[in-house]
């Protein structure tokens, strides 16, 4: 897996899915914004690629950009296509493959968790 951490020009309009490439059997991640309160990356799947199945304590947005991915969360497996969102609950236990090559937008914001009771 290949991330990297870059600097773009704030207030200039961006295409994401023309940032980041597709790398034969690789996973890339760019991050596009990084602070301590969420961040957002673009990231690509090359085919029969995936991330390993995880939890995370915050809610995860996840948008298809191109191609198709296959997101489970809780063992339910879900299908999305370019232009479907989905949203991983916190805590929930959820892995992404790439059964054809695809690429995502991640978001994830790490506040106003304290405000829910």
């Amino acid at each position: 897996m290949k991330k990297e951490v870059l600097e773009f020009e704030k207030s200039k309009a961006l295409i994401i899915v023309e940032i980041i490439e597709y790398v034969p059997d690789s996973v890339v991640i760019k991050t596009i914004i990084k602070k301590t309160t969420g961040n957002i990356s673009a990231v690509s799947f090359d085919t029969g690629e995936k991330l390993e199945e995880k939890t995370s304590p915050f809610d995860t947005f996840i948008q298809i950009i191109d191609g198709k991915a296959e997101i489970v969360i809780e063992d339910k497996s879900n299908l999305l296509k370019t232009g479907q969102s989905i949203i991983i609950p916190a805590h929930s236990r959820n892995s992404i493959k790439a059964n054809n090559r695809f690429k995502m937008i991640s978001t994830v914001i790490k506040s106003g968790y304290e405000d829910v009771a």
